[in-house]
């Protein structure tokens, strides 16, 4: 018996059509994953930056509660001591750390200080992966939709969204 097949016009147009639709969702789907990790990255960045932040200024406050401690001999002895040798080499000790609590303290602040300014821009780079990604993923569930209804207007507005994502996504990468 002898196959009969059946032609119809318009499909080899819709074969080629959809050919090209899943070499875009394709495409797609790889700038998707790109930003996407790029986006985890920076936001664990971010909170490996805010965490660091947090532990300098933890050590400040340790250097800090020292220092008052010390502020705090040289009121007693000012207060209950008597005026002797031993208590000036004391007060001497007290005034040589309570400097240098002073000096690293400064230094601990600037270093927390830049740290906090690094996690900002990490944040911010997360904040354009994460738009640029949900773009992305509208563009290609857009694109999708072509294979359900045959239009072509759902892969041409996915393709924007998708340019859309990846331009604002390429934006994180100057911060």
């Amino acid at each position: 018996m002898a196959e009969l097949e059946i032609h119809h016009e318009g499909e080899h147009q819709i074969e080629s059509a959809g050919q090209k639709v899943g070499l875009q969702a394709a495409i797609m789907a790889v700038f998707l994953a790109v930003v996407t990790i790029a986006s985890h990255r920076a936001h664990t960045e971010a909170v490996i930056l805010r965490t660091e932040a947090n532990d300098r200024w933890q050590y400040y406050q340790s250097r800090r509660i020292k220092f008052h401690g010390l502020e705090l001999g040289e009121d007693l002895i000012a207060t209950l001591g008597a005026k002797n040798e031993s208590t000036a080499k004391v007060l001497e000790r007290y005034r040589v750390e309570k400097d240098r609590y002073q000096n690293e303290g400064k230094e601990i602040q600037q270093e927390a200080r830049k740290i906090e300014v690094e996690a900002k821009g990490a944040e911010q780079r997360a904040q354009h992966y994460d738009f640029g990604e949900g773009l992305l993923e509208i563009g290609l569930v857009l694109t999708s939709l072509f294979f359900i209804s045959k239009k072509k207007l759902f892969p041409i507005v996915g393709l924007a969204a998708g340019i859309i994502g990846l331009a604002i996504a390429l934006t994180g990468l100057r911060i």
